[in-house]
């Protein structure tokens, strides 16, 4: 079946329709929805979790071949233990969360009986272009129908059987709601991307989750807002205080917790005072773990001293290129950082210069060097002796996330609910003119007053 341009535009405006009329959709009533949504996916696992099956034997097939990446088949894998139950407590979790419409966060007395809000509420329409993530449909829709937008759902052909089974879950709890059906759809024909891309003036908002070419196509051919980021090049560095315990647990944890996903630890820089002492151990507890290290010759060096010939088989020389990888494996980068005053500036300079902005963590028992590092890092999370894979929605409180942006407007890092919604300002008054407000006779001043929320 192919989605022609007049098609595009059908599931483009009603799905505009519907956003109006879930904007004013009480919360009660979203709240329902979502109840019916967790319901749906929780009475149809059996049939939901046969389909991801079949998606990831033949997911395990195009992977022998050569013709789909590894790191594919962990992110498309619905039966890793407690991925379903993370996908049906992030629906709750959502639920459960404050309306995130109809806030008002400014409140301004311009002048007697004049009044200024600036009020929260929903985006509109999302396009949601995904890759072998099928929890995304169901993370997407609580998200899109708890802050009052329409979605339009595009899965990848990885996950097109599971992509399938949860879609009639939704669609069938939508319908038993107060909800509009046309609030969330679910387009499967693949050539469906380049007619929405072209729907600018119904579509407000595209979010891509996939792979860095998926982004970057996104990008490249829409006039639509794009939220997201193409890779997840996450860094840590070593300072010459951090505590050798502490630097191995959050290191081990960033790399090797969850290597596919895009808050994994890719590059790891250390500070040349605890080359002898901190990094071997650290090295020695990422390779217990499987991980290979990309050493430049200070740190191969230094390992080549330490390791046993097991171990050292497990380090390899790095390339320039290696730091700007994102591997989505048991593969780390590492560079050494000169001793000097300048070492942590040294640090922050080539984090800037490589990394996507995505989550960078420094290891330090100094405050001044923390602060130094969290301010000078320009990316969407920064964090002081924590482990990168910490950049996540549920994680953060936000119930679950659409998505990871590396913008710089609008929304940063995780984005939940508040990510979904922009805001308006409403003027409240009683025949107020502007022109009555002027420096003339006559003329009226502004009282400009904060008011209490």
């Amino acid at each position: 079946m192919s989605l022609t341009d007049s098609a595009a535009i059908d599931v483009a405006r009603s799905a505009s329709l519907a956003s109006r009329q879930l904007a004013v959709l009480s919360n009660e009533a979203r709240n329902e929805a979502l109840t019916a949504l967790h319901q749906a996916l929780d009475q149809n696992r059996s049939t939901i979790l046969a389909a991801n099956a079949r998606d990831l034997e033949a997911a395990t097939r195009a992977a022998e071949s050569g013709d789909l990446n590894h790191s594919v088949l962990k992110r498309l894998d619905l039966s890793r233990p407690g991925k379903y139950e993370d996908m049906l407590e992030g629906i709750l979790s959502v639920r459960d969360l404050e309306d995130p419409v109809g806030k008002i966060t400014l409140q301004t007395l311009l002048d007697e009986g004049l009044t200024l809000e600036r009020v929260s509420c929903p985006i509109g329409v999302l396009l949601i272009i995904f890759e072998a993530r099928p929890e995304v449909i169901a993370n997407i829709a609580a998200l899109a129908i708890k802050s009052g937008n329409a979605a339009i759902l595009k899965g990848g052909k990885e996950s097109m059987e599971s992509f399938v089974a949860i879609a009639n879950a939704v669609s069938d709890a939508i319908a038993s709601s107060s909800v509009p059906v046309s609030s969330i759809q679910l387009v499967k024909t693949r050539d469906a991307v380049s007619s929405l891309l072209e729907q600018d003036s119904l579509i407000d908002l595209v979010i891509p989750r996939g792979s860095n070419e998926l982004v970057r196509f996104v990008k490249e051919n829409t006039k639509i807002p794009v939220l997201g980021h193409a890779d997840g090049l996450c860094s840590a560095y070593i300072h010459s205080d951090a505590k050798l315990e502490t630097a191995v647990k959050v290191i081990v944890d960033a790399k090797t917790d969850y290597p596919a996903a895009c808050n994994a630890l890719e590059t790891l820089l250390v500070h040349e005072d605890v080359l002898d002492t901190i990094f071997p151990a650290v090295a020695k507890a990422l390779i217990a773990k499987g991980v290979s290290l990309r050493c430049d010759e200070a740190s191969k060096t230094v390992l080549g001293k330490t390791l046993s010939p097991d171990q050292i088989a497990k380090v390899q020389p790095a390339t320039e290129a290696d730091y700007n990888t994102e591997f989505l494996d048991l593969v780390l980068a590492v560079k050494v950082i000169p001793a000097a005053n300048s070492a942590v500036e040294t640090a922050i300079a080539h984090i800037n210069a490589h990394s996507s902005k995505h989550t960078e963590v420094v290891l330090t028992e100094s405050r001044e060097v923390a602060n130094m590092f969290m301010s000078g890092i320009d990316s969407a999370g920064v964090y002081w002796n924590a482990s990168s894979r910490f950049a996540d929605g549920m994680r953060y409180g936000f119930g679950t996330e659409v998505g990871i942006s590396t913008n710089k407007i609008h929304s940063r890092g995780p984005v939940g609910l508040e990510g979904l919604t922009i805001y308006k300002y409403l003027i409240r008054g009683n025949g107020h003119v502007a022109g009555d407000y002027h420096d003339g006779p006559g003329g009226k001043k502004y009282i400009h007053s904060t008011m209490p929320l």
